[in-house]
């Protein structure tokens, strides 16, 4: 018995991967690779370098902080209002990120539910700052972590956390002590993976923080300028965006599939 596919299967998959493929072939085979490094280290992309990298780690740090909790919440909970929850959670990651930036906006922009009390009360304006690039950012990233967490937490075998409180532990001793150590190889992944994702956000990021260099002009929001005037410095910026993705996806495969695998 064969467990070799049908031809007709085999011809699909060569076309889908030529469908993913193709693109970044061509992508390759346009780059300026003689002046690539020059490129790179030209003011206006190293200035999109160095925010995109500063406000992807400050949104997977605000990630972390709230999502362990939320997914924590999560993993306990049952019912139908455990699935609504989960359904919430998850959305931001189908939703258009047009639309997570229109919401932002309107949530927390000047005249927003919450931004409007945020200035009035403290001065505080979040849109069109660097703050506000990192609330979008962590907006579009943070279901990768919390998903990631909460399938791990569900895994847990709960007669450890029995155990420790047997031996008179804390809900929170027996989660920081006993639970969290358990689930550390899923929480670096949902990091990673949400700082991957912060990296390459870009409706989100123009809609509620703008397109102003060296403040809130992130590499993918660089590179959507650059394809007007500069189509080199938009492949090279292009190039780095799909290497680092590649490196991250390459490097937390097998912990991916492992994580996927638990919901």
């Amino acid at each position: 018995m064969t467990r070799r596919p049908p031809a007709f299967v085999v011809a699909l998959g060569v076309v889908a991967a030529g469908l993913l493929v193709l693109p970044l072939v061509a992508l390759a085979q346009r780059a300026p690779w003689r002046d690539l490094g020059a490129i790179l280290a030209s003011g206006p992309v190293l200035d999109a370098l160095w925010l995109s990298l500063a406000t992807a780690t400050a949104a997977a740090a605000v990630c972390v902080v709230l999502g362990v909790p939320l997914a924590w919440v999560l993993a306990r909970m049952r019912g139908r209002g455990a699935t609504v929850a989960r359904a919430l959670v998850a959305l931001p990651m189908v939703l258009p990120p047009v639309v997570g930036g229109a919401a932002l906006l309107f949530a927390l922009g000047r005249r927003g539910v919450v931004g409007d009390w945020l200035a009035d009360q403290f001065g505080i304006v979040l849109v069109f700052s660097p703050a506000a690039v990192v609330l979008a950012q962590a907006f579009v990233a943070m279901p990768f972590l919390v998903l990631s967490v909460e399938a791990a937490l569900r895994s847990v075998d709960p007669r450890y956390e029995d155990a420790a409180a047997t031996l008179g532990a804390g809900r929170w001793v027996t989660f920081v002590r006993v639970t969290l150590p358990m689930v550390l190889p899923s929480l670096a992944t949902g990091a990673v993976l949400a700082w991957a994702r912060a990296l390459g956000e870009f409706g989100a990021t123009i809609t509620f923080a703008g397109n102003l260099r060296g403040r809130t002009q992130t590499m993918p929001l660089a590179v959507f300028l650059a394809l007007e005037h500069d189509r080199e410095a938009a492949i090279a910026l292009s190039l780095l965006l799909i290497a680092v993705a590649f490196v991250v996806l390459v490097a937390l495969r097998d912990r991916w599939l492992l994580t996927s695998g638990r919901h």
